[in-house]
């Protein structure tokens, strides 16, 4: 219930203030730092990473509010930022060919084509070539459209005994109103002052938010804009991002975060806060019908875990992003390097940040040895060194 409440009232203030249409909620990446990392691993309270989570959040509203956040991400260099999201839709894409089984692991090619004998996998497949051909016809709301018909042809196929399809609950409402964590961050505070090691994790929290919520917003953006000509005030979808990091830890969970699904709204058309707002009112609907949003989750097949109903939309919506690879002036090599670098490191570090991060390193040292130092500006140094820290962290 506290996921679905932060992500709905961080949603309504993108849609509200910013009038933007990017939906928020806690990060699968965030999530997994936070449990796997800063709990299991170090052996912090789920309290004490709660509070991690708050001063993290606190530090970028206050950055945000300032307009110190906008003017690093407007720093960027324009070949990085178009290389950030084409970067991201590779990156989605990958999710997507996961999620459907199509790309599985490898122990010796790391990774490696699916099992296509396995029903979920061509489930997932029809869907995407489904929803290729509703794109490809320019079929408003082709994204839902290719989603809801995948769903329903999933769930026939499953009454009829095919396995690893999804399933449609009798029970359609399940109502949980329990916020058991609101306010525990409080008492991690206390204990992270006798605990200075934890500046580190607060510090990655940080980063990986800033630059995870950078690179979904210049990605976005961007794509809105070179079809549209329409602007956003990135100040105001910041000070947004940033309200629903501290809600969420104040609630109870990890960093709220712009979330990259955000462009399957804008692939169906959402251009304003109204798609925010719609996806806020969605999550509060969702926690009471979680037994329907269940057809969506994970099917589990041999042990491994398929998406086939959302995988195919990723994959659609990572193609569009990829577009932008036009973009990037490949005659220049050091924008090339820079480009190719962020993008690779993206995909095969599973990491946007990691991939920005190594981006704007190589940016730097091919300026700085190409006699091109002036390109360099104050900004793009400060966010240098910092991701040289990254890396010496991580």
């Amino acid at each position: 219930m506290a996921t679905a409440i932060s992500s709905a009232i961080a949603c309504f203030v993108m849609g509200i203030v910013a009038n933007a249409p990017l939906g928020l909620a806690p990060g699968m990446g965030s999530n997994s730092f936070f449990t796997f990392i800063v709990v299991k691993l170090y052996g912090y309270s789920y309290q004490e990473a709660l509070a991690m989570v708050f001063v993290s959040g606190t530090l970028f509203l206050i950055l945000s509010a300032t307009g110190i956040r906008d003017k690093i991400i407007n720093s960027i260099p324009e070949n990085l930022k178009q290389s950030i999201g084409a970067g991201t839709g590779f990156f989605i894409a990958l999710i997507g060919l996961v999620k459907a089984g199509i790309a599985v692991a490898h122990p010796a090619t790391l990774i490696t084509l699916g099992n296509f004998k396995n029903p979920t996998v061509l489930l997932a497949v029809f869907g995407l070539l489904l929803t290729i051909i509703l794109m490809s016809r320019k079929i408003d709301a082709a994204v839902f459209f290719g989603l809801l018909i995948t769903a329903i042809v999933g769930i026939i196929l499953g009454r009829f005994g095919v396995e690893g399809m999804p399933k449609f609950s009798n029970e359609i409402i399940k109502v949980n109103t329990s916020l058991n964590h609101f306010g525990d961050f409080f008492y991690g505070l206390k204990s992270l002052i006798a605990k200075p090691k934890s500046i580190f994790l607060i510090f990655t929290f940080f980063f990986v938010d800033f630059f995870d919520t950078a690179g979904t917003l210049v990605a976005i953006t961007n794509k809105i804009r070179s079809k549209t000509g329409k602007n956003y005030q990135m100040k105001k979808m910041l000070f947004s991002d940033a309200v629903g990091t501290v809600v969420g830890a104040v609630l109870g969970t990890s960093t709220v975060t712009t979330l990259t699904e955000s462009t399957s709204g804008v692939a169906a058309g959402g251009r304003t806060g109204l798609t925010a707002i719609t996806t806020g009112i969605w999550f509060l609907v969702a926690s009471i019908f979680t037994p329907l949003v269940a057809i969506a989750s994970p099917i589990e097949v041999g042990g491994m875990f398929f998406e086939p109903v959302i995988a195919p939309s990723l994959i659609c919506v990572g193609i569009l992003m990829a577009t932008q690879l036009s973009s990037i002036d490949w005659h220049d090599f050091t924008a090339a390097s820079a480009g190719f670098v962020t993008i690779m490191i993206m995909i095969v570090g599973y990491s946007i940040p990691d991939g920005i991060a190594a981006g704007f390193i190589v940016y730097v040292f091919s300026k700085l040895f190409t006699k091109n130092i002036k390109d360099i500006t104050p900004s793009v140094w400060a966010m240098f060194v910092l991701f040289v820290l990254h890396f010496a962290l991580k």
